[in-house]
């Protein structure tokens, strides 16, 4: 059980490294190329990001003891209710926020590089990780 949550924090500071470093660089250009709002829509990018996808960890640290169609189901939940609440978050975005105070193409830029980071940091963390999957037993097909 301690070796999952180690291969879970290694996995976490993996991903959590580069999205920091490529975070403070989108921020640091577009606050300098878009001002404040490219600030702003480079921070919310940074905040969204890393919080879907320490959700993503969450879950699979919750549904590490379950069966596969419980650990499916639950991923299946997470995956839609993320989907929802990024959805419902960019409409309250565009409808209740002016472009002056957040540059939405400091925030989409900002997220797909970030996102980038995140999903790169942790393929690499987990090519890192020395696990052992059970493979299934074969039966003899001879004959």
């Amino acid at each position: 059980m301690s070796e999952n949550k180690s291969n879970e924090s290694q996995l976490l500071r993996g991903a959590v490294r580069p999205t920091l470093i490529v975070g403070a660089v989108a921020i640091a250009l577009f606050s300098t190329f878009r001002g404040l709002s490219g600030f702003y829509g480079a921070l919310l990018a940074q905040f969204i990001v890393a919080i879907y996808f320490v959700v993503h960890i969450l879950v699979s640290r919750l549904t590490r003891n379950l069966d596969p169609i419980s650990t499916m189901a639950m991923a299946l939940f997470s995956y839609f209710a993320k989907l929802f609440f990024l959805g419902l978050f960019l409409w309250a975005l565009a409808k209740y926020t002016d472009r002056d105070v957040i540059d939405r193409l400091s925030f989409g830029v900002a997220a797909c590089a970030l996102t980038l980071a995140w999903l790169g940091g942790e393929v690499a963390s987990y090519l890192k990780l020395k696990t052992h999957l059970p493979l299934p037993l074969q039966a003899n097909r001879g004959s």
